[in-house]
């Protein structure tokens, strides 16, 4: 097959750069009206028929035929098994990159995890008080697509944060089942189990697991079923069926966010080799078709030079034609007028990932103010994030950097305010609460905190 990827050229100096610019970067996250719709149908029913519901949508759409929930249930003797039949050098793999995972996550913790107090002058006592959720439901992408890099960036942050119950739902769908494209009619009893998923299980310490997959998962964890614990949080990829369910729970429970196409954004100052540049575009583009990867340069001969590295590699890659198709429908080479050009252009996109291929990344570093990870320096490849560098992989896309931040021991969490209010300090706080409460007319809250003044003033009229 010859195949080629041409990233739309553009150039800031054009007068037409910002509408081609915007309409490069669209992209719609409306739903098809046909999956919203089933996934309505499949959240109700697993609401309101539980576990019976669940098996039948397991068996319909993965092929997997189980009888019972029982079946369905992986144990801590699957997840060790499946850890000591790896080989050694994938087994080691495993260990290293959850224990980087875990120590960014643990120093993150001890940063902004920790409860505190304090008393002012009178003192009155306020703080803040931080514990973990009870129980959070982890959705892993299953059979032959399987990450067990995202089980390891979901479940590791919330052990740290000290989440008691970590539920995992992973599909196994059998060969031939709808979720591969074929019938779902046979009766299989156990569907493709990945091998590496409960290796990073095993090394992760997730408590329960779950051979489940779809719409039918999320609504067994939002709504929880006899088998299959309510949690409080769903975190963790899934396919469209599993985002709109995510979208439409939202609210019973917490979910991570709702996550679009894979983007990977080059700010390069023409410094680092040119076909490493092309290889870090091609891997975001490798993820589907829909997957963004901009290069952003003030030196036109580099991209050029890059431009001729995606050719001469792009036949090398087995997934050259997905990659293709994303760099010709969504990529874009952009030649700036500067390296602050860039930055700020850089700042608008607010990309999911973010490579600073420079010799002086520290100097373009704090012009940058919007991106879910930032990668300074050409030897800083964006899959070393992906992996095993330490900080979450898993990230906001479609623009959402700018108010939004990657996942965290945070997002296992919650916060309770402390407040205790001394004697004195109820005389002065009072004073203030009820001149408030008076002139927003709720005489119950005014009187409240004048009732605990050494002097009670009689009641008054709203303001």
């Amino acid at each position: 097959m010859n195949l080629t990827a041409r990233p739309l050229r553009l150039s800031t100096a054009s007068a037409g750069f910002d509408a081609e610019f915007k309409a490069r970067l669209h992209w719609s996250a409306d739903t098809d009206t046909a999956i919203e719709q089933r996934v309505a149908d499949i959240l109700a029913d697993v609401q309101r028929r539980g576990d019976a519901a669940v098996l039948e949508y397991t068996r319909r759409f993965d092929g997997l035929a189980a009888q019972s929930m029982s079946q369905l249930e992986l144990t801590q003797g699957d997840f060790k098994q499946a850890f000591d039949s790896l080989p050694a050098a994938q087994r080691d793999a495993l260990r290293a990159a959850a224990a980087r995972v875990r120590s960014y996550h643990e120093a993150q913790k001890k940063a902004s995890g920790e409860s505190w107090t304090y008393r002012d002058a009178d003192g009155t006592l306020l703080g803040q008080k931080v514990t973990p959720l009870d129980r959070v439901g982890i959705y892993v992408p299953g059979g032959k697509a399987a990450y067990p890099s995202s089980l390891l960036m979901n479940a590791i942050p919330a052990h740290v944060a000290g989440v008691g119950e970590i539920i995992m739902v992973v599909p196994t769908p059998a060969k031939g089942s709808v979720a591969t494209g074929g019938t779902g009619e046979q009766a299989a009893t156990q569907g493709e189990r990945n091998v590496l998923v409960l290796a990073a299980a095993y090394v992760a310490g997730v408590t329960r697991a779950f051979t489940i997959g779809g719409a039918q998962a999320v609504a067994a964890f939002a709504y929880g079923t006899a088998t299959v614990p309510a949690v409080d949080k769903i975190t963790g990829p899934g396919n469209a069926y599993v985002a709109s369910a995510k979208r439409r729970v939202f609210g019973t429970v917490g979910i991570d966010m709702i996550a679009g196409p894979s983007e990977i954004l080059v700010l390069a100052d023409g410094t680092a080799p040119a076909d490493w540049v092309a290889m870090d575009l091609f891997s975001q583009a490798e993820h589907d078709e829909l997957a963004q990867s901009i290069l952003l340069c003030p030196d036109a001969s580099y991209i050029d030079r890059v431009q001729a590295e995606i050719d001469r590699l792009l036949p090398l890659m087995p997934r050259a034609e997905i990659i293709a198709k994303s760099l010709n429908g969504r990529g874009a080479l952009i030649h700036t007028r500067n390296m602050e050009e860039a930055c700020e252009i850089s700042n608008r996109i607010a990309p999911e990932h973010l490579e600073v291929s420079s010799d002086e990344p520290h100097r373009w570093e704090p012009l940058l103010r919007h991106a879910g990870a930032i990668f300074l320096g050409a030897y800083t490849s964006e899959s070393l994030g992906d992996y095993c560098a330490g900080p979450n992989h898993v990230l906001p896309t479609s623009g959402t950097a700018r108010f939004s931040s990657p996942l965290g021991v945070y997002d296992f969490q919650k916060r309770s305010s402390l407040i205790e209010v001394s004697e004195a300090g109820a005389q002065s706080l009072g004073l203030v609460a009820a001149e408030l409460a008076y002139g927003e007319g709720l005489q119950a809250h005014a009187r409240a905190a004048e009732m605990r003044l050494a002097n009670v003033p009689p009641m008054r009229e709203s303001s």
